[in-house]
């Protein structure tokens, strides 16, 4: 069945690497690639205590949290030769990190990215075992499975070589792209005109 290998890509032989190993190889590698690099993402919220943004965000403090995000300077992001083509999964209503980080995409998408919107309601039919793991394909032989602890936080990844596994990760990856929906468009239809968001124990 089309999907069937995303769905289960965790059971699928890989190396895992801690958070330290996996920025490293990942950013060199990531220095080296031409064309399409596909990043599927599906958890409703992270924990990023490093994003002085998002430590604004959870103080309650959401004209900081949105200037901090003004002030950050995406366009060297990206090397000259690789496109970035970034896939958010959207549940609805908006959590407080979503909100958030929609925010962010918009600036990164503005500086270059290619980032799509699509409902969960249309990777439910992907979703059988669990929701969808957290990915960046870089090329048909390489891929990662982020890693994030319970509590949304960054704890490393697996580097999964299977060409079949990856090529067919990224062909699904590739037909959910083609359904999903301009980020730009959603974030000024749904986000903008949003109220701030209120952060409490339970959302943070």
């Amino acid at each position: 069945m089309p999907g069937e290998t995303i769905e289960h890509v965790r059971r699928t032989a890989g190396q895992v690497l801690s958070v330290t190993d996996y920025r490293a190889e990942f950013y060199e590698r990531f220095q080296d690639i031409h064309g399409v690099v596909w990043k599927l993402e599906r958890a409703q919220h992270f924990h990023e205590p490093d994003v002085p943004s998002w430590v604004a965000l959870m103080d309650g403090d959401w004209d900081r949290a949105l200037a901090l995000i003004d002030e950050m300077n995406f366009a060297h992001d990206l090397p000259p030769r690789v496109e970035l083509r970034r896939l958010r999964v959207v549940e609805t209503p908006l959590t407080p990190y979503m909100q958030w980080e929609l925010v962010l995409l918009a600036a990164r998408t503005r500086a270059g990215e290619r980032a799509r919107v699509l409902p969960a309601s249309a990777v439910r039919h992907l979703e059988r075992t669990a929701p969808l793991p957290e990915l960046v394909a870089l090329h048909g032989g390489l891929m990662y499975e982020v890693l994030y602890d319970e509590a949304g936080a960054h704890v490393g990844g697996r580097r999964i070589t299977d060409a079949h596994v990856v090529e067919a990760c990224v062909r699904t990856m590739a037909d959910l792209y083609g359904k999903a929906e301009d980020l730009l468009d959603y974030y000024e239809r749904e986000v903008v005109p949003l109220p701030p968001p209120k952060i409490s124990p339970v959302s943070s």
